[in-house]
């Protein structure tokens, strides 16, 4: 890979990137507030259970799917993910958040001036109503046309997931850098994994109860940090 395009797809992984995930708990304040993650513990269960039964299943296989269409340039086979992610997505905070990402990561996408097609096409699908816009979606399409493999763009994906829930619990649990970077490589094998198997023909699929239900009951919290 070209090491310019290497470090292209390290801006968007990094967490000074404008994509606004630092903003999103992704139901774990709820959780934390309520009493169920309280200790390093409760949070690596949180956050395997939702990598294993939520993000792998349902947001990585969106992705392969967004990253094969993006590579047969089928505008129609992203926005048909794209929706299809949409209607997977049952809590209104966490619809929300998804596309919001996703939209400012389309938005500050710089692809290779010779490969500026499908981006723009779903930029324009985007702004038009045609499609949600959503994170996974969107980085798909970005670290196809980029030039990273989609099994480098799944597990980026994930570790930046990853890396969201570890920032978030740094405020809201009494958890320090050396755990959460004892978290992140406990989670180097699943993302492994999950990275390795997963496949553009599965279905989309999503068992998440747990963090679908603390990401709704977010909004009725009396004191906020975050948006959801």
């Amino acid at each position: 890979m070209d090491t310019r395009l290497l470090l292209q797809g390290f801006r968007y992984l990094d967490t000074f990137f404008p994509s606004g995930g630092f903003a999103f708990s992704s139901g774990l304040e709820a959780a934390v507030q309520e009493g169920s993650v309280q200790t390093i513990e409760d949070l690596n269960q949180y956050v395997v259970d939702y990598f294993r039964w939520g993000l792998g299943p349902c947001e990585a296989v969106a992705l392969a799917q967004a990253y094969q269409a993006s590579c047969r340039r089928e505008i129609n086979g992203v926005i048909q993910t794209d929706c299809a992610l949409e209607s997977m997505k049952l809590c209104r905070e966490t619809r929300t958040a998804s596309r919001q990402m996703g939209r400012s990561l389309l938005h500050h996408t710089i692809p290779p001036q010779n490969d500026q097609g499908i981006i723009e096409e779903f930029s324009t699908a985007v702004s038009s109503g045609r499609s949600p816009g959503h994170l996974a979606v969107t980085f798909g399409i970005a670290f196809q046309v980029i030039g990273w493999d989609q099994q480098q763009t799944i597990a980026g994906f994930l570790y930046q997931a990853g890396v969201g829930f570890v920032s978030a619990s740094y405020k809201l649990l009494p958890i320090g850098q050396r755990e959460g970077q004892r978290l992140l490589e406990s989670w180097i094998p699943l993302i492994e994994e999950l990275s390795r198997t997963i496949d553009a023909r599965m279905p989309l699929m999503s068992w998440t109860p747990v963090q679908d239900i603390y990401a709704m009951r977010h909004s009725q919290l009396t004191s906020r940090m975050f948006r959801s």
